[in-house]
């Protein structure tokens, strides 16, 4: 099985790679676009800021695959703000995979939101094997609203849609390389179920 990991200027790449190795998997990381084309299954992790983050997608016209691609889809993070339709960080279109929106949190608390938060999820392959409202690991300032497309919801401030899923993709606001052993079984479920 083939994985890719893509590399588009907007990090957290190796951490997720690592934490796929843990697993007993190897990922190629790569932004050329026929070797994603080719994976079997493709993570796209994200730490960073949307505009500059889309720019880049832009420029090496890696925005452009996007909708063409079949096989299984994880966005991570940034991932997932960058699959949605428009986010008010730099006022910036992303690549409208999903229809919902991506806003700042109203600062009636800290944000970021970081740190520990529980999931509320419906039922999907992704959390086969995790008991509901697990707690996972979060570092965000923005969010994506609550949809026809969230497979799971967690609240700070207000409810956010912490994992989206529709047809091939699927996509985490949680850092699930970083959210022990929930995260791992998280990304084995994506990788052997998904």
């Amino acid at each position: 099985m083939k994985i890719v990991i893509i590399k588009y200027n907007a990090g957290n790449v190796y951490s997720v790679s690592s934490a796929l190795k843990r697993l007993g998997y190897d990922a190629v990381i790569t932004s050329d676009l026929e070797e994603i084309k080719s994976a079997d299954k493709i993570i796209f992790p994200g730490v960073g800021e949307a505009s500059s983050a889309m720019e880049y997608l832009r420029e090496t016209k890696l925005d452009k695959m996007f909708p063409e691609l079949e096989q299984p889809f994880l966005g991570v993070c940034l991932g997932l703000q960058l699959l949605c339709n428009y986010s008010e960080e730099g006022n910036t279109e992303c690549l409208s995979i999903f229809s919902e929106n991506v806003k700042r949190f109203p600062p009636k608390d800290k944000v970021p939101h970081m740190g520990w938060n529980s999931l509320k999820f419906s039922n999907s392959k992704l959390f086969t094997n995790i008991p509901n409202e697990s707690f996972v690991y979060f570092v965000h300032s923005y969010y994506a609203e609550v949809s026809e497309y969230t497979i799971a919801e967690t609240n700070y401030i207000l409810p956010f849609s912490s994992a989206l899923q529709k047809d091939n993709f699927y996509a985490l606001q949680f850092h699930p390389e970083k959210s022990g052993t929930i995260g791992e079984q998280i990304l084995k479920n994506f990788i052997e179920l998904c």
